[in-house]
This record gives structure tokens, C-alpha cells and sequence, in this order.
């Protein structure tokens, strides 16, 4: 009977809303912007992108309105897409902004805005959508279709889909897509990469020994699939390979060795990477980088060695090398494994005395060792600096963070991490969202559960089926069923629209439940 009453409410109240939201869109004043590129302007145009009611309204239309085409740039583009793509975004409205750009750009897209394009919409699976991309911009825009390009359509289908419908794909690109263009070994490569990107060795050494022959592979196939041994975490099979690519006459160079010591640092071995590392000092013409001193830095970390990771950072210097934030996250990595975290925090202050800017592995890491050391204001006192110089973490570390409130029972600092990402134009993750409703719920907070539910689906992301039931339950134990009513709505329209994925909420109100 109640499921009844609640499919004859309408809905007037989330076209009300629609017609609200539109309003304000459509109201916002949005001076034209100067010709560079300013934070600002990007903050501007992702939140309008995200703001958007999905799927409700095509986005063009207002950004014909919104958006001066004059101000357009292609660092303005990359930049947008760049956040839609750490914001989680919905991949049609990425779409939809990058035909606009492409409308309107008298020299046309840029490489990179078409490769952040295919990077959004391949992580939801809009694969045909993707494909269709690349058709559209082989008559278009053919200089696009790159290397790269082709990586990240392969990769995302060696993820998600089959062995065969990946090898399918890869023969698709090379008869239909990049059309006149001989495939060797760089194709090659970039096979093999989409399947050790995934840890799919097993795939990956059937691609290399199936098609040896016919791309001659060379130094860097060998890499990328020693690479890909090292990323599974084997060092037995990462050395097998290493002397099977020897005895098949492949010659290491220096990426050979970073890899191989890398893998013995990710072990802990700190001991046989230092060895690799002398026998690539030996070698002469194999001078060690930035790079490899960084790796090494981690290593020592992980070995729980903190005066060897500062004997290695102070030896960039004596090499007639410049410390950058790879070097300085390493350490403050190993400080944090060593349980120093006023070390880190001492590192990280020095990195801004330096003019070296701080990026998300900088805070991901400083909070994660506050977290385990330093307790919950230490935490609230970083955040509240991090919120002061505007710096906007990408996806683990709001998760992290979203946890680590919510399990505190701070859920104010919750709610104020969620408004201050949503307010930058980001669409948090489905999992910040999932800490979040279980934290509000908890606390009979339906509300507030339900609005920020609601936010993240009009901006075109579907909520998980963990946080659906929960936000269900609570709102028909408190009798809202208008409420109620709003969101199954809104999951059905998504599940309509988005593609399918494990974990994702299907609704209720359209099941037989009594």
C-alpha cells in the first residue's frame, strides 16, 4: 500500500527543482573573462558544467549563453576538462564541452583536450560514445589520434571488458580508426601496456609471445611488461623476465634498472635495490636520475631506515641535482613510515620555503601520517590551511579524509570537506558520499543525507546501493515520502542513462516489495 501511494505522488517537486536550478544557471552573472587562463574562469566553468541538471538539459545551449566563444583557449579547455576529470564528472557533459570547444577554437582541439575527453568517459564506460569520438574526429580532426589516444581507449577496454574484445578493439583501431597508418612496434607497445596497466600479465606474455614475430618487439616492449611484473608485486618473475629479456638479446638501459629497483624497494629490500643501484653507477653510461634517487628515498622508507632516506635525499645535491616534489614526497613518505610525522610536517613547510609547491601525494600523505600519529586536531589544523590556499585534493585523499571525520564523529567537518568540493565545481566520489550518508544517518540527519545525495546525482553520478538502502530506510521510517518518492526518481533516471556498473544503486520503487 505505501509503495502505491508513493507512485501516484508526481513529480511536480523535481521538476520545480529543475525549473529552479535552470533558473539560477541561466541568472548567474558571468563577466567575460581575460584572455589567460585564470583559476577563477576554470572554477567558473566546471561548476557551471557540474551544476548543470543531469540528464534534464543539453549543456550547449548554456554555454552559447554563458560562455563567451572569444574567451575560449586550448589551455582553457585542458584545464576545464582536466578538473571534470579529477572531479569524478559525468562523461556526456565532458563530452558535450569538448564538441562545444571544438565549435568554436579556430585552430580546433588540442591533443590533450580530446585525451582527457576519452579518459572521462572511458572510466564510466561510455564506450560506444568513445568510439564514436574517435570516428568523429578521424574526419574532423585526424592529427588527434595518437599514440596516446590509443592507450586509453585500449586500457580502459582491457579493464572492463575481455581478453578477445581487447585484441577485437586493437584490430578495429588499426583497419577503421587510424586508417593509413602502418602499425610496428610503438602499436605493439601500446598494447602490451593496456594490458599491464591492468596486471593482466598472463595477457599481456600471451600478446608478446603471439605476436613476437610480427612487430619486432624491442627495449621498451621488454620494459613495459617488466614493468608490468613489477606493478604485480612478483620479484621472482620480475628477475625471470629480466634474464629472459637478456637472453633474447634485448639490451637494459636505465629503465631497466629503475624498474628492477624499484621492485626490490616496493619489497623492502632496500639492500639488493642499493646493489642494482652500484652495478648502474658501474656501468658508466647509465647515470643514475632524480628519479632513481627518489625510488631509493622510498625504498629506505619502507625498509624503516630513516637515516639512509636522509643520507639519500642529501646526495641529490652532491650529485649536482635540484630536490623536486617527487624527492620531497618520497621522503616525507619515509618519514611517515617511520612514524616522524613532525618530520613530514617540518618537510612540507620547507618545500614552501623553497617555492615548491606542495601537490596531492604532499597532503595525501602529511594527513595520512597525522591521521595514525597525531590525532584529530592536528588533521582539522592542516585542513584548515590546505581550504586557506584554495588547494583542492583529488579522490583518495577526500575519501580518506571523509572516513577519518565521519569515524571521529565529526561529521560537521564532513559536511564541510563535502561543501567546500562541491563548491570548487568537484563531484565528489560515490565512496566520500557513501562515509557521508551513513555518517548523517546515523545521527538522524535525513536531510541533510538526502541533499547531498541529491547533489551528486544531479550532476549525473549514480549513488552505490549501500548508501541508497540506508538513505532509503531512514527517510521511510521518518514518513518522507515525498522525499522518498524524489530519489528512487532520480536513481531510475540514471539507471537509464548511465551505463550499467557493479555496486551502483537500481532502485526500489519499481521492484515488488511490499
Amino acid at each position: 500500500m505505501m509503495m502505491l501511494c508513493l507512485r501516484k505522488l508526481g513529480g511536480i517537486e523535481q521538476q520545480i527543482q529543475f525549473n529552479r536550478t535552470l533558473q539560477r544557471l541561466l541568472s548567474m552573472s558571468f563577466p567575460a573573462p581575460d584572455l589567460a587562463v585564470t583559476a577563477s574562469e576554470i572554477e567558473r566553468i566546471t561548476t557551471l558544467i557540474n551544476d548543470l541538471p543531469f540528464p534534464h538539459q543539453p549543456l550547449q545551449p548554456i554555454l552559447e549563453v554563458r560562455m563567451s566563444s572569444h574567451s575560449l583557449s586550448n589551455p582553457l579547455v585542458e584545464e576545464v576538462l582536466g578538473r571534470l576529470f579529477a572531479a569524478h564528472s559525468n562523461g556526456l557533459k565532458a563530452l558535450e564541452f569538448f564538441h562545444y570547444s571544438a565549435k568554436h577554437l579556430p585552430e580546433g582541439p588540442s591533443a590533450d583536450a580530446f585525451e582527457k575527453t576519452l579518459h572521462i568517459l572511458t572510466r564510466m564506460r561510455y564506450f560506444s560514445q568513445a568510439w564514436d569520438l574517435m570516428e568523429h574526429v578521424k574526419v574532423t580532426h585526424p592529427s588527434l589520434l595518437t599514440l596516446k589516444s590509443m592507450s586509453i581507449l585500449l586500457s580502459r577496454i582491457a579493464k572492463f571488458q575481455s581478453y578477445e574484445e581487447t585484441l577485437q578493439a586493437f584490430d578495429k583501431m588499426e583497419k577503421s580508426v587510424f586508417v593509413g597508418r602502418k602499425f610496428g612496434t610503438e602499436e605493439f607497445n601500446v598494447l602490451l601496456r593496456a594490458f599491464c596497466t591492468q596486471r593482466m600479465m598472463k595477457e599481456a606474455r600471451a600478446v608478446f609471445n603471439n605476436l613476437y614475430s610480427r612487430f619486432s618487439p624491442d627495449i621498451k616492449s621488454a620494459n613495459i611488461l617488466l614493468l608490468g611484473f613489477k606493478e604485480s608485486g612478483d620479484i621472482t618473475a620480475v628477475e625471470l623476465f629480466y634474464h629472459e629479456m637478456v637472453r633474447r638479446g634485448f639490451k637494459p638501459n636505465p629503465v631497466t634498472y629503475d624498474i628492477r629497483i624499484d621492485a626490490y624497494c616496493k619489497k623492502g629490500c632496500l639492500g639488493d635495490a642499493l646493489r642494482l643501484f652500484e652495478e648502474m653507477e658501474k656501468l658508466g653510461n647509465f647515470k643514475p636520475t632524480i628519479k632513481t634517487i627518489t625510488t631509493l628515498i622510498h625504498g629506505a622508507g619502507v625498509a624503516q631506515n630513516p637515516r639512509k632516506a636522509w643520507d639519500l635525499f642529501d646526495s641529490i645535491l652532491s650529485r649536482n641535482m635540484k630536490p623536486d616534489v617527487g624527492a620531497y614526497n618520497s621522503l616525507i613518505s619515509s618519514m611517515v613510515k617511520c612514524r616522524d610525522a613532525k618530520a613530514a610536517l617540518h618537510l612540507m613547510k620547507e618545500m614552501e620555503e623553497k617555492q615548491i609547491e606542495p601537490d596531492n601525494v604532499t597532503y595525501h600523505t602529511v594527513f595520512l601520517g597525522l591521521i595514525r600519529l597525531k590525532g584529530i586536531e592536528s588533521v582539522c589544523d592542516l585542513y584548515s590551511e590546505m581550504i586557506e590556499k584554495n588547494f583542492v585534493p583529488k579522490t583518495r585523499t577526500v575519501v580518506m579524509l571523509m572516513k577519518f571525520f565521519c569515524v571521529n564523529r565529526r561529521i560537521d567537518m564532513g559536511m564541510s570537506l563535502w561543501e567546500y568540493i562541491t563548491g570548487k565545481g568537484q563531484c565528489p566520489h560515490s565512496h566520500a558520499l557513501d562515509l557521508l550518508v551513513t555518517g548523517l544517518c546515523s545521527r538522524g540527519r535525513l536531510l541533510e543525507a538526502f541533499d547531498c545525495s541529491k547533489q551528486m546525482m544531479e550532476r549525473g553520478r549514480q549513488m552505490s546501493e549501500l548508501a541508497y538502502r540506508m538513505l532509503f530506510g531512514s527517510l521511510y521510517q521518518a514518513g518522507e515520502l515525498e522525499k522518498l518518492k524524489l530519489l528512487d526518481g532520480m536513481v531510475n533516471k540514471l539507471v537509464n542513462v548511465l551505463p550499467p556498473s557493479k555496486g551502483h544503486a537500481r532502485g526500489m520503487l519499481n521492484q515488488d516489495v511490499d
